[in-house]
């Protein structure tokens, strides 16, 4: 510790052992109900203190950052609290969300996402295969007539249709690749087209 923080410190534990012996000497005869006050004061110190220095980590939790389109063919994304990124994609005229998944090489729709958009699962050909975290799984290829993302639009996109359970469809590289530019940087993910 440098001389000025050790003269801050001490300062700073005189002034407190002043103003706490002054209220001590003050309220002698009601210790009990003094020490309740200052448990109470201290408590919302300690609460004021935290608050301040978790701020970010509440803000993006209780109010999350949406995608920003700032201009044309400029989509920024902001990471969940969970780590991922999310978008909601227009798909044949139905918002989905989606996880962006750069491991993924392909879009992959969850078989109710499938039929959200005009597809029936059950008449489709699971012919293909794909390996997973969770193992080897069938798909069937698709064409999406439309997809939309803020501005942009593209048709015809192809897509598959995941026969096993997924929590959410994934925006996989096939469509990423359509941006120009894609550049994660800490908590931001920036697609430009």
């Amino acid at each position: 510790m440098a001389g000025a923080e050790f003269g801050r410190l001490a300062y700073l534990l005189l002034l407190t052992a002043a103003v706490g012996g002054f209220f001590v000497i003050q309220n002698r005869r009601r210790l009990g109900a003094m020490a309740q006050q200052a448990a109470v004061w201290g408590l919302i110190f300690v609460g004021v203190i935290a608050a301040v220095g978790l701020w970010s980590d509440i803000r993006t939790t209780v109010m999350p950052r949406q995608s920003v389109f700032s201009e044309q063919g400029r989509i920024e994304v902001p990471r969940a609290p969970d780590g991922h990124f999310y978008l909601t994609v227009t798909v044949n005229g139905t918002p989905l969300q989606f996880v962006v998944d750069t491991g993924a090489s392909q879009v992959v729709l969850t078989p109710e996402d499938a039929r959200r958009v005009g597809i029936d699962p059950t008449g489709l050909a699971f012919s293909s295969e794909a390996r997973t975290a969770n193992g080897v799984v069938q798909t069937a290829p698709v064409r999406l007539n439309e997809v939309q993302l803020g501005p942009l639009e593209d048709r015809n996109v192809r897509a598959w249709v995941n026969s096993g359970e997924m929590d959410m469809s994934l925006l996989g590289m096939s469509y990423l690749q359509r941006f120009e530019k894609m550049e994660i940087t800490r908590d931001l993910l920036v697609l430009t087209r």
